[in-house]
């Protein structure tokens, strides 16, 4: 089933590729959306596909790459939009 997941990422998640990690995973499992660094220190993940996919996404957010320190991971599952074209960093 097609979901879209909304994601906010904590910790040591700014500066140390964050983002490009997620975006070769995401692109890796075929799921489309953004990462995005927020100003509060965060990353917001957008991501729509099939939501076993987006699991698997999830479980990376909250690996990171060797740099990060993800200390939380905060998501949910919402309807389906499809409006995006491949996954991006903003």
């Amino acid at each position: 089933m097609l979901k879209r997941l909304q994601a906010r990422v904590y910790g040591k998640v700014q500066k140390v590729g964050f983002r490009n990690f997620v975006k070769v995973n995401a692109r890796r499992l075929g799921v489309k959306g953004y990462a995005k660094n927020l100003p509060d220190g965060s990353v917001e993940v957008v991501a729509e596909g099939h939501e076993e996919l987006l699991l698997q996404l999830i479980e990376f957010l909250k690996i990171g790459p060797l740099m990060s320190k993800v200390e939380k991971v905060d998501f949910s599952f919402v309807e389906y939009k499809g409006e995006f074209e491949d996954f991006k960093v903003y």
